[in-house]
Order: structure tokens, then C-alpha cells, then sequence
């Protein structure tokens, strides 16, 4: 009979103590224990059953206390099942953590049945470790073939390049190889999740763990096993550096997955409460036929003494024994037992047969996987009567030979075991991402599940060639280029310097100087300074010639650049003095760095102190407005926040007539300004004397050539689909309240669909005056839109998306598209500059706008006249409502500020006067008098 070889996955991490690690990581499979029947006499066989029934509950007791202290590091809670099958019981490992977490998890199929209009698919990143044609590579080709049936739209990333290029391509997946500095240069906010497929891609952790990657979900699939041998000798050599860096990066991720549950036991140590495992992996059925390719029938009999005529019963089990398993196959064999003594009397045996029993990594699936009801794969029997195995073991006996029968239930289940767990395997990630993943409002939702038919491993993108070609590299992939190996190297060499140094300190300290040496170190120091002034007097003596200017302004320059960071800022300041225009590129996080442009053109705006770039001169938007050190108003305002910032006292900050803006994702997302559009932008700015005009250069409707038929959505209609459905109506009430308009007019104003472009990404620039009156506008339209939204969601969570991210960021989208408002209202002039060729295009041209804006709404008289409405009850505190934000967002200025002010300069400047003149008439009155010089 045929069988599966498994590979051994020992938890012991004390197996392998004393081999070379570099050794291979699977050895060839033997069977545990053999028990032989010899053709004459029953009582060897029946003393077989009576020593598997003992060892079997001696198994029980150790695994069971060995199974529930291996998943307790840091007093994670796991949770044991089991399922009552008529297969017998089925273990299950499910973390607590979770368990709670995806119970808590709104049901896709709910948001199923609730109207949403999207535009794109959901994307996900696969990041792959390198690219060879094995096990690992086939499973993430079968499961993203499965997850872009669904719906999922995938980018690949990868470490290395590889063979396996090519059957990537095949499925419609253009990897991107990530090789030095490149991986931080992805922008991951564009993903509703990031698959990293092998501890390779631990490269990738580092970006993820800062802001603004650090809340996009993470799903780490781990297959090797080299980093789990290898945790138990750090802890030996004191490595705990090591093991730290190794459960930071495992903690990153929101779920780690393993193929089987000998995996989370040899990783114990750095479980987080994040493990999970979805059953199902082609590595066995490879690892299997490689070894049926290099070894005999023939060979394999002989080396365990098995005879030709000899009939072995295999007996796979589990690798866990957990309660009633064991004895369910006791009584398997107990049932054999009377049907192999039956034949023996009845046939002259000179054969016997044998027990072998394989204790492995199987799962539970396989149970249900060789079901067949038709006899094809195989035969089935009910676990509680055994007369039912007996009958399905006699059809596959004949004359003490295997039937006809058996072997054609044989070769079909060969066929079956190949794909073996391959429908598991994939409808478990689509099940695991559902749970994980959350979907933003412009995202089409995946397909259900149940409409997955795919049954098999995609073993088609891989031709026999390659695959006969890597079988056996496959089985040992890991070498000293691993990262494994790469971190390890590292913190031995800097654990070496570290030691030396620690040496070196310890001499020191125990070699104490004595009172001749410090006579002599004074000696040494005389005679030094009185070498030093000799010297500075015969410089003084001798003639020197001076150099140019330029050289002695060249020696000042430089020695300006390595003085403190503030005189690097000032640096900064001179370099953009004379330009007409700056643009302030607005980032919250470490991670966003990379993207980030260098030059007189650009300045960063940090969102958040501690993200401040320490060599730049960055301007720190929370010192300029207090308001953004609360976290939650920041999340809520984002970009539009750091504007706030510069436009608070603007004249401290800002002096040249132009300013622009820029996200960093505009760089991530490749619609940055090009060198020559720059160019073309300034030279443009140069000759712009008359008029209002705004340049933009990222579109609104970049992303729609993934639409299809939703490519002419307009410009409310995005704004709808942005902010869940809510946009317009939000608009409404925060324009009716904003300028105190009745319930039964309209108040959206008409944004037309004449086929031009829209600004998007806070990505322009117009003249400072311009960008005053904007921020003017905005802070009160902000303002208005903080109560509706309040007082319509009752104080609870915002209904302006339905992701976690769009809700934290709750404003963000609706305060993207509000300079498109303001702009086209206002009368100025909308110009597109392609960032690629810098090529201009006038959009929404004015003389086209005749009768559509609403001009009396955005007019600067009435604008500024509210704005000192504003500014005079905050400075009379007179505002009915507790949640105020305006004042919180900029100055407060009005008349009688200016005339209060105005007042009390003039009575400084009275009482210093009449101090003077008390000053006067007292010196006049007693005198002058000079003090005594000295005595």
C-alpha cells in the first residue's frame, strides 16, 4: 500500500542540539515503531495491540502537558477545541486574541446587502522573499490565482528576482524587485493589506513599523522552519538582542500564519498572540515525489528488513495525540486484527504482516479530503463499529496480495493527494483576509467565498524542468545569505566590538594612575601651552599674504555647515531667498521620508514633532498651532492641518509671493512634479503679473482607468463614493450653517461635468494673498463641518466612511476636494500642469463659468466680515456651543482687537513718558551727583 513521507516536525528544539546548522533540514522518513506478526501463533500479534495501546496513553498524558505549555509565552490565552466528526475528534489551535478579534469583525456578507457604489477593486501587496520555482512559490500562485477570482487586485513585490518570474506574469502579476534602498521607497498606504510570504521579507517590517504604514494590516505566512532551530541557541549564547529584534518584527504583524501546528510550537517564543494556521501546503507532495524519484522500492524493503512477501499496514497518525485519538486507532488495529488471523489459518503465509506506524505532521483536513462515497479514493468505515473497517479491508486483500480493487483505489488516491488540501488552503486566506482586511467606500467588495470552485494546486505554471531542477535545492533553501543568517553575523560582529570595548573599560579602570604619573601629565601640559604661544607669536611676526574674497567667503560658508542644525535652517532660509515660490510637502511619519523632494523649491511640514526630519529645516507644524498636538483633531484635519499652521502668522514663516503644497504620497504614487515641470512652473510664475490662477498637477480622476464604465463619475458623484455616500449631503448642512441659510434653499453649490481635470492630493500652488483667503474660507467651512457631523452622528464614530482608517481620518477626503469649491466659486483661474511634461492646460475655463458659480458665497468682503464676526465672540466668549474649533485653527483678529490693542500701546507709551519725566524732575530737584571713581 502506498503512503505519504512526511517530514518529522519534532517541536523539540533540543533535537538538533550538537549539528551543524547548516544541515539539512529534513531527513529522510522512518517509521516509528514496527510491530511484527509472524504467519504462525496469535500471541505476538495480539501483545503488538496491548504495547500500542500503552504507548499510545503514555503519548496522551506527555503531549497533552507538552501541548498546553508550548503556546503560553507571556501568558498569551489560547483556546483547544474540538470537533465531533463521525471521523473521530479534531484538535484545533485558535489564539484567544484572535479569536476575539475577527468575532468583533463586521460580516461581509452584511455590507453585501447594503447599497455602495465603488470604483475599484481592493488591493493587496504580495511581498515575496525571492523568486524560485518551489513548494512555497506554487501555494501563493494557487491561493492569488484563487484571491483574483475573487475580486482582489494584486501587486508583487519581491526581495530577489527568480525563475518563478514568469509564471507571476502568466496570472497577470508584474513583479517589481525590491532591491537596497528601493523597499522603502513602496508606498504601502495605497494596499488594504501586505502579504509578506517568507521570513525574507522581515526587510519590509522596518517601513511598516512607522508611521504612516503602521496601522495598514499585515498578514506574514512563515514556512521555514531554519529561524525557529535556530531561537534556542541564542537563548544559549545570550543573544537576546536578537530575539527582541525577531518578536518586534512577528509583532508588526497582525496575523502570522503557518501551514501546520508543529510550526507555532518551534516559533513559541516569539508568539505575540498572533499565530494561526491555515492547513494545506504542496511541500509535502513535492518533498514526497522528489523521494520516491531518488529511492527504490527495492532499496527502501532492505534497509528495514522487510521481505517481497511481506504485507505492510501503514498507519498514519497525527503529530498531537490529544485525548481519544489513539485509542480510535488501537481499535482500527483490534478490528484488523481477526480478519489477518482468519487468512493466516486459512493460507499457507510465509509472509507476514506489519504494522508501521507514522506519527507525522498531518492535519485534520485529510480526513475529509479522502472521503470518496464511491470506493474511487478510498474506503470508509464508521470509527465507533468497527465491523464496518473490517469489511473495507477484506476488498482490498486477495490471496494475502493487494486486489485489483486496491490498487485502483491506490492510483486514484494518489491523484487526489497531489492537490491534497488545496481548496482548504485557499478558501482559508480568502476567509483570513475577510476578517483581516478592511474595506474603504471606494472599494468593490470581494466576491463570496463559496463561489470558489478551484480544487487543485496550480502545478501547470511550473514546467518539469525547473521543478525537477529545484526538488532537492528546495529541501535545504537556506544559506548564510539568509536573513536570517545576515542578522545573526551582524549581531555577533557588533556583540564582538562590544566585548572589546567592555575589556578595554575594565583594564582601565583597575590601572589607576599614580601621584609621578599626574606630575608628569603636569609637566607635559606647561610645556605644551608654552610651545603653542611661542608659536602664535612668531605667526604674528611674519608677513602674510590675505586671499581673495571669494575664498575667504567659501571658507565661511563651510564653516557654516558644520556648525549646530539651526544655522543649517538659516542655510535653508538664504537658499530660498529671491525664489517666487516655495512648496511646503506635508507628511506625518518616519516612513514618508523617502518620499520626500530636497531643494530651494521644496520645505517639509512635519505633522508631528517626533517626525521631524532632524537635518532639514522642516518647519514643525505643531509648534506653529497647538491644535495639532490632540492626535484626534489632527487624524481629522490631516493635510489641511499643516496648512492651518503656515497660515497662523504667515509673515514669521512665509515672504515670498507664491506658496504651494504637496502630500508625499504624491511622489509614492509617481504624480510628483518633474524636474522640467518645475522649471516650466516657475518661468511660468515669473511672467504671471495679472489675475488670480491656481496651478495643480494630481488629478482627482487619476485612478479611474480602473473603473471601466465609472470613468465619467463627476465631480460630487466621487465625492460621494469618497466619504461613504455622505458627501453632499454633508456639504449641504455645512454650507447652510456655515452662512446661516434657510432649511428650504439649496445650498450644494453646482460643480459642472464638462469633462476638465479636478486637484486632488492638496497638490497647487496660487499667490500667498490667494492661499490667505483660502485658509479663511476653510477655517470656518471646517468649523461648520466639525458640528454637523457631530450633531448628526450623535458624538459617534464618523459615518463619512466605512473603514477603520476612513474614520479616523473622518474630514481628510471631504477637505481634499474643498479648493476645487473654492476655486471654481471664487473666479480663479484653473490651470493643470502635467507633472510629467509640464505641459499647461487651462481647465473649467472662466468665461464658461457664467451663471454657475455662486460668486456672492466666496466674495472676500463677505468672507472677511464673518471672519471678524468669528474673532469678536471668541474674544468675548461668546459662543453658545462647547465645541468650538474655529479659534482653535488660527488668529483671532477683529476691529476692536486691533483698537484694544492700539489703546494699550498708547498707554505704554504714556506711562513710559511719564516715567522719563518723574526721572528728570527728580535729578533736577536733588541734583547730579557723580559717584566716587575708586578709593
Amino acid at each position: 500500500m502506498s503512503g505519504f513521507f512526511k517530514r518529522n516536525p519534532n517541536p523539540n528544539p533540543n533535537r538538533n542540539h550538537g549539528r551543524d546548522w547548516r544541515s539539512d533540514r529534513r531527513s529522510r522518513p522512518r517509521p516509528r515503531r514496527n510491530f511484527t506478526c509472524p504467519t504462525k501463533g496469535s500471541s505476538q500479534f495480539y501483545c503488538a495491540i496491548f504495547a500500542l495501546v500503552v504507548i499510545s496513553l503514555v503519548a496522551t498524558i506527555f503531549l497533552q502537558s507538552s501541548v498546553t505549555n508550548v503556546f503560553k509565552p507571556g501568558g498569551e490565552k489560547v483556546m483547544f477545541s474540538r470537533d465531533h466528526h463521525n471521523f473521530g475528534n479534531v484538535l484545533r489551535f485558535v489564539p484567544l486574541r484572535l479569536l476575539q478579534r475577527f468575532s468583533k469583525q463586521s460580516s461581509l456578507d452584511l455590507l453585501r446587502t447594503e447599497p455602495r457604489v465603488a470604483i475599484r477593486p481592493p488591493r493587496l501587496a504580495i511581498v515575496l522573499g525571492s523568486m524560485k520555482k518551489d513548494p512555497l512559490s506554487l501555494m501563493l500562485l494557487t491561493v492569488a490565482k484563487g484571491l483574483q477570482r475573487l475580486g482582489y487586485m494584486l501587486t508583487i513585490y519581491t526581495i530577489e528576482d527568480g525563475e518563478a518570474h514568469s509564471s507571476w506574469k502568466q496570472i497577470g502579476c508584474q513583479p517589481f524587485v525590491l532591491g537596497g534602498e528601493n523597499i522603502s521607497h513602496v508606498d504601502w498606504s495605497i494596499f488594504e493589506g501586505i502579504v509578506l510570504s517568507s521570513l525574507e521579507a522581515e526587510r519590509a517590517t522596518t517601513s511598516l513599523m512607522q508611521e504612516p504604514f503602521s496601522s495598514i494590516p499585515v498578514i506574514w505566512v512563515i514556512q521555514e522552519d531554519a529561524l525557529g532551530k535556530r531561537l534556542p541557541v541564542y537563548a544559549e549564547m545570550g543573544w537576546d538582542p536578537l530575539i527582541i529584534k525577531w518578536r518586534s518584527a512577528f509583532s508588526r504583524a497582525d496575523v502570522v500564519v503557518f501551514p501546520e501546528f508543529s510550526l507555532p510550537m518551534l516559533y513559541s517564543v516569539l508568539d505575540n498572540g498572533n499565530f494561526y494556521v491555515i492547513s494545506g501546503s504542496p511541500v509535502d507532495v513535492w518533498a514526497a515525489e522528489s523521494y520516491i524519484e531518488s529511492h527504490s522500492k527495492y532499496q527502501l524493503r532492505k534497509e528495514n528488513e522487510l521481505r517481497e512477501d511481506d504485507l505492510l499496514i501503514l498507519v498514519i497518525g497525527s503529530p498531537l495525540f490529544y485525548n481519544e485519538l489513539p485509542w480510535e486507532y488501537a481499535t482500527a488495529m483490534h478490528a484488523i486484527g481477526p480478519l489477518a488471523m482468519k487468512l493466516m489459518r486459512t493460507k499457507d503465509m510465509e509472509g507476514s504482516f506489519k504494522f508501521v506506524f507514522l506519527c507525522g505532521n498531518s492535519t485534520d483536513g485529510y480526513r475529509d479530503t479522502l472521503q470518496i462515497v464511491n470506493r474511487v479514493h478510498g474506503l470508509i468505515f464508521r470509527a465507533r463499529d468497527p465491523d464496518t473497517l473490517t469489511r473495507a479491508f477484506s476488498l482490498l486483500l486477495s490471496d494475502m496480495k493487494l486486489s485489483k480493487f486496491a490498487h485502483l483505489v491506490a492510483s486514484s488516491g494518489k491523484l487526489l493527494s497531489r492537490d491534497m488540501l488545496a481548496s482548504e488552503c485557499i478558501t482559508g486566506y480568502a476567509r483570513l483576509l475577510e476578517d483581516v482586511l478592511q474595506f474603504p467606500s471606494d472599494t468593490l467588495l470581494p466576491v463570496s467565498i463559496s463561489q470558489l470552485q478551484q480544487r487543485t494546486w496550480e502545478w501547470t505554471l511550473f514546467n518539469e524542468e525547473m521543478e525537477m531542477l529545484d526538488r532537492e535545492v528546495t529541501l535545504n533553501n537556506f544559506d548564510q545569505s539568509s536573513v536570517v543568517y545576515a542578522l545573526e553575523n551582524e549581531l555577533a560582529s557588533n556583540d564582538g566590538m562590544r566585548s572589546a570595548s567592555e575589556n578595554e573599560t575594565e583594564t582601565m579602570t583597575h590601572d589607576n594612575p599614580t601621584q609621578l604619573d599626574w606630575d608628569v601629565l603636569s609637566e607635559m601640559e606647561i610645556s605644551e601651552d608654552f610651545e603653542r604661544r611661542e608659536t602664535e607669536q612668531l605667526v604674528e611676526r611674519m608677513d602674510r599674504t590675505f586671499g581673495s574674497w571669494e575664498e575667504t567667503y567659501n571658507i565661511a560658508r563651510k564653516a557654516e555647515k558644520l556648525k549646530f542644525e539651526a544655522n543649517e535652517r538659516d542655510e535653508g532660509e538664504l537658499e530660498r531667498t529671491g525664489q517666487p515660490l516655495c512648496i511646503y510637502e506635508i507628511y506625518s511619519g518616519n516612513g514618508a521620508w523617502p518620499f520626500l523632494h530636497h531643494g530651494a523649491l521644496y520645505r517639509g511640514l512635519s505633522l508631528s514633532t517626533r517626525a521631524r526630519r532632524s537635518k532639514s529645516d522642516d518647519v514643525d507644524a505643531v509648534s506653529r498651532l497647538p491644535l495639532l498636538n490632540d492626535t484626534y483633531y489632527r487624524d481629522l484635519l490631516c493635510e489641511i492641518g499643516g496648512m492651518f499652521s503656515i497660515a497662523n502668522r504667515v509673515d514669521g514663516i512665509h515672504k515670498i509671493p507664491w506658496i504651494g503644497f504637496q502630500s508625499w504620497r504624491a511622489a509614492g504614487r509617481q504624480v510628483s512634479l518633474s524636474i522640467q515641470a518645475e522649471n516650466i512652473l516657475e518661468e511660468t510664475i515669473h511672467g504671471e503679473t495679472k489675475g488670480d490662477v491656481i496651478y495643480y498637477w494630481v488629478r482627482l480622476d487619476i485612478d479611474t482607468r480602473l473603473t471601466g464604465a465609472h470613468a465619467n463619475l463627476n465631480f460630487w458623484s466621487m465625492c460621494d463614493i469618497l466619504n461613504g455616500g455622505h458627501c453632499r449631503a454633508v456639504f449641504e448642512n455645512t454650507f447652510r450653517q456655515m452662512y446661516g441659510l434657510p432649511l428650504d434653499m439649496a445650498t450644494l453649490p453646482p460643480m459642472p461635468d464638462d469633462g476638465d481635470h479636478w486637484s486632488s492630493l492638496h497638490c497647487w500652488a496660487m499667490p500667498t494673498p490667494s492661499f490667505l483667503e483660502f485658509m479663511m474660507f476653510s477655517r470656518m467651512f471646517v468649523d461648520s463641518l466639525d458640528n454637523v457631523v457631530h450633531n448628526w452622528s450623535n458624538g459617534n464614530a464618523c459615518f463619512l466612511g466605512s473603514s477603520k482608517l476612513e474614520k479616523k481620518h473622518c474630514y481628510c477626503r471631504i477637505l481634499d476636494l474643498l479648493v476645487n469649491v473654492w476655486a471654481y466659486h471664487s473666479a480663479r483661474k484653473m490651470v493643470y500642469i502635467n507633472p510629467n511634461s509640464g505641459s499647461l492646460e487651462e481647465q473649467h475655463p472662466i468665461e464658461q463659468r457664467n451663471g454657475l458659480m455662486w460668486v456672492k458665497y466666496f466674495n472676500f468682503t463677505l468672507l472677511k466680515s464673518m471672519d471678524e464676526d468669528l474673532a469678536e465672540e471668541a474674544d468675548d466668549q461668546d459662543h453658545p456651543n462647547d465645541r468650538w474649533l474655529w479659534p482653535l485653527t488660527g488668529e483671532v483678529h477683529w476691529q476692536g482687537i486691533y483698537e484694544r490693542e492700539r489703546e494699550e500701546r498708547y498707554r505704554q507709551k504714556m506711562d513710559k513718558k511719564r516715567k522719563s519725566k518723574q526721572k528728570l524732575s527728580e535729578r533736577h530737584r536733588k541734583g547730579y551727583q557723580q559717584k566716587t571713581l575708586g578709593r
